[in-house]
């Protein structure tokens, strides 16, 4: 699945079942650049080119839009994640380019995923989608170790790599460890290094 872009700013009424993709493309737009906080359901629906009511025709209220944005960026980021692997070759290389990949989507999704961050520590709703996202994710760890031919890791050790990864990946893309004085690349090794750990074959 490709990563959203934004949509037609005059959407044909003639396209109905256009609608609702056209929200959500113009809604993670809005996400990633003035946050969960920083637009509305008609601005969105505006935006995607249709009037304020299209919005509700298809969900409840902006949180249910949110929520559909962050399925579709784990899908967009473990696609790519799967594409990695699936490739082959030297097996650090891929750990290096798998972080890589990683990091260039959550720097490119900054202002999202701060607002995922911040709703999913006040909202249980967003908390709750998270958590059932997580174990999605896990699941398909899982599934790409195997395909590795590596032993199989416990849940444990696959959440620990997950939450690391992800969470230093948001500190680069925030430019906490820069204004730490770390560098990126030392960043992006010490990662490689975890998840050859938890996928080099017997």
């Amino acid at each position: 699945m490709p990563a959203p872009s934004p949509a037609p700013r005059a959407a044909s009424k003639r396209q109905p079942g256009r609608a609702r993709d056209a929200l959500v493309a113009v809604a993670a737009e809005q996400f990633n650049t003035v946050g969960y906080y920083g637009t509305d359901s008609n601005r969105i629906a505006r935006a995607a080119g249709y009037a304020p009511g299209t919005f509700y025709n298809h969900f409840p209220n902006k949180l249910a839009i949110f929520l559909e944005v962050y399925e579709n960026w784990v899908t967009w980021e473990w696609q790519r994640v799967r594409e990695t692997v699936t490739a082959g070759g030297d097996l650090a290389a891929m750990c290096r380019d798998l972080v890589r990949r990683v990091l260039d989507h959550h720097r490119k999704w900054r202002v999202f995923r701060a607002s995922l961050r911040a709703l999913s520590d006040t909202d249980p709703v967003v908390r709750e989608a998270r958590l059932v996202q997580r174990e999605r994710q896990l699941r398909i760890m899982a599934e790409l170790i195997a395909l590795l031919g590596a032993p199989p890791s416990s849940k444990a050790e696959m959440a620990i790599v997950t939450y690391t990864v992800e969470r230093a990946c948001d500190a680069v893309a925030d430019g906490d460890f820069e204004a730490l004085g770390v560098l990126a690349d030392d960043v992006v090794r010490y990662l490689e290094t975890e998840l050859l750990r938890l996928v080099r074959p017997v």
